[in-house]
């Protein structure tokens, strides 16, 4: 897990083909290649809690994996799968932009 400047998730944001914006307690779903999943958020008296739930795409019996964090004002916060020879990095990342939370993909 990576940290993103907000001036690199607006780049993210601005380039990345699967920007958009969540919903309360709606699930996006996430495909980064190798790894997919899905996240939502739900609104806490602490923040913006997201919940992003990953597992490798091609292992039927694979344990996923559940990560939470809650985004205060202005926190991003991103996963990504490394590159292989063959293909590019891909990541998500997920931005509280007051009180609603965007996502932006790259790669896949």
């Amino acid at each position: 897990m990576r940290l993103l400047s907000l001036t690199t998730l607006g780049v993210v944001l601005a380039t990345a083909a699967g920007a958009s914006e969540l919903n309360p307690r709606q699930a996006h779903s996430l495909d980064l290649g190798p790894v997919r999943g899905s996240a939502y958020y739900t609104v806490e008296k602490d923040g913006l809690r997201v919940v992003a739930t990953l597992a490798p795409s091609d292992a039927a019996a694979a344990t996923p994996l559940r990560v939470i964090t809650t985004l205060g004002s202005g926190q991003v916060v991103s996963f990504s799968v490394p590159g292989t020879q063959d293909g590019a990095a891909a990541s998500v990342a997920f931005a509280r932009r007051g009180d609603r939370v965007e996502v932006a993909s790259t790669g896949y």
